[in-house]
Formats: C-alpha cells, structure tokens, sequence
C-alpha cells in the first residue's frame, strides 16, 4: 500500500549457534512433550531431528517460533532470546509447516508479492525477491497459476519458496517431504541440500530415515522429548548397528529361534519385515546362523536406540 512507511529490519546478530535450547520442557496437561531438552545446531548446517510420532519434534519446531511456549528452560534462535525477541528472530528465519496452509486462490506469485511485504521485503526489492524465490523452487512456469492447480509436489515447493523469500539465515522444516510420493521427494532433497550448500542453515524434523541419512550433516535421535544420541550419521551406525547386519530370513518358527539364539548370545538384533536383524555382524563367533551380510544403515541404528519402527 502506497505511503506507508516500513520499520527497518533490525541487523543480524553474530554466534556460531543457529540455535539453542537448554532443559526445555513442554508439558500438556499431563503429558510431558519435552523434557529437559538440549540442543544446539551450528551455523550453516543441515540438523536432522529424527524420532518417531510422539517424540516431541513438532512440539520442538513450534516452541522455536514461539507458536508453543515452553514450561521451563531457554532457547535462543539467531542470537535472540525467545520468546520475548521472537519476533525479531522470526524475521530472520524461513518456517516450512507440516501441513499445507497456501491460499488456494492466489497464484504463486501473489501468494511471495503477500510473504514479501509480510517480511519487510523493501518495496524497490519485491519483484527480484519474488523472481528469486520461484527460480529457486523451480516454479517460475507456474509463477501465474493459482494453488488449486498445482500438484502436492509444485504446492510443497511453493511452501519452501514462501519460506525463502525473505533471504532467511534458518530455514525449520517439519516433515518437508510428508505424504510425497519418491520421485516429488527426491526434488525436495536437491532444493533442501542446495540450501545447505548455499550457506542457509536448516533445521529439519523428519521421521523418514533415509531423508535424515542423506540430507543431514549431523542427526540427533529424538525420544520421549529427549536427545538420546547425536553425531554424522556414520557415527551414529558406528556407534549403535556396528559395520555389518545379519538378516537372517525364514518362517516365523525360524525367526523366533533366530531371535532367541540372539538373545542367549547377548547380540542386539530386531524384527526387519520377513527377517531377523542381527546388529554387528563382523564381531559375530561361529555360533552365528546363516544368514545374508549388508552393510549397517541409519534405520538399524535407530531402531537400536530407540526400540521403535519408522518409515
């Protein structure tokens, strides 16, 4: 709107930390969300939060847009102190949401021109931004094409965009990819680990494994509302499945023998599908049944740490 001034922007505050929490708890009623949670994520990362439904990632990713309010505890984002300075952090930050809450009349370019003003994108500097953000989410041919008429995987893409417009330090995604099918997916990983590589720091919660394994520079394991491990997803296997896993395949009374004969001989094994896993296979003795050796993955350590199946 003509003849309204914006108030500038405050400048950018300097930390190596994106952002930190400090014995956080969340509770709901009687439910405990988070529960004393610490976690810092660096500058210029890709975090992986990874846990199964219930372990409080989402609870986690409101609290830091201050959309949740935290019981006890501390968190700074971008050096500022929430919740009383999240707007300010807001600002500087991108949100992708879990679930879609794009304007289903407006076009892609009418829903960044909103985004843009919303974020005090200087008026001089709108149109650019708005170019920016479509190039970057590859939906420049479908800049004038209402939301409606878009695919789930152009409308996620879109969601990042909006996050985007503003040049943004940090990126939070909740469940980028939830519900997407594996090619819409993979399009999602490339623009996510652009990002990365373009410097913006990200911080994603997801519970596909194989998003974290892939995209993430460092993952923490989320369960309970606690971190109960952190590191590369290399250390992670390393740490907790060993190099190797023994899947040893077979009709239910064989895998029950399979698991038994794990459990006598103290070895960590689980159920995977029509197998029995057995964790650390290249410190296994002689008495370990046949069985086909691949190399440990993220999921096997997952499952290690937390007991519990995830896509």
């Amino acid at each position: 709107m003509s003849g309204v001034s914006e108030p500038a922007a405050e400048p950018p505050r300097p930390g190596g930390e994106a952002i930190s929490l400090r014995g956080v708890v969340k509770r709901f009623g009687e439910i405990t969300a988070v529960d004393g949670l610490d976690l810092d994520v660096p500058s210029g990362v890709c975090f992986g939060l990874l846990g199964p439904n219930g372990a409080g990632k989402s609870t986690t990713m409101r609290m830091l847009t201050a959309q949740t309010l935290a019981d006890a505890g501390r968190i700074s984002v971008l050096g500022y102190e929430l919740p009383g300075e999240s707007k300010q952090s807001r600002l500087e930050m991108g949100v992708v949401p879990q679930l879609d809450n794009l304007d289903v009349e407006l076009t892609c370019r009418q829903i960044l021109a909103v985004f843009a003003r919303l974020y005090r994108v200087p008026r001089a500097e709108r149109e650019a931004a708005i170019e920016r953000a479509l190039r970057i989410a590859n939906l420049l041919p479908r800049a004038d094409t209402i939301v409606r008429e878009l695919s789930g995987g152009m409308r996620r893409r879109l969601l990042v965009a909006r996050g985007l417009i503003h040049e943004p330090r940090l990126l939070l995604l909740d469940e980028p990819t939830v519900g997407l099918d594996p090619q819409i997916r993979q399009e999602l990983w490339t623009l996510i680990d652009n990002l990365r590589s373009g410097g913006v720091t990200v911080l994603m919660s997801t519970h596909y494994i194989e998003e974290a394994e892939r995209l993430a520079d460092t993952v923490a394991v989320m369960s309970a509302g606690r971190i109960i491990a952190e590191g590369t997803p290399a250390e992670l296997v390393a740490a907790h499945a060993g190099e190797q896993v023994l899947e040893v395949y077979g009709p239910p009374d064989r895998l029950a023998e399979v698991a038994a004969l794990a459990a006598a001989n103290g070895w960590t094994s689980r159920r995977s599908g029509p197998a029995v896993a057995i964790m650390r296979a290249e410190t296994l003795n002689g008495a370990a049944p046949d069985g086909v050796r691949r190399p440990a993955n993220l999921e096997d350590a997952f499952v290690a740490l937390t007991g519990e199946e995830i896509e």
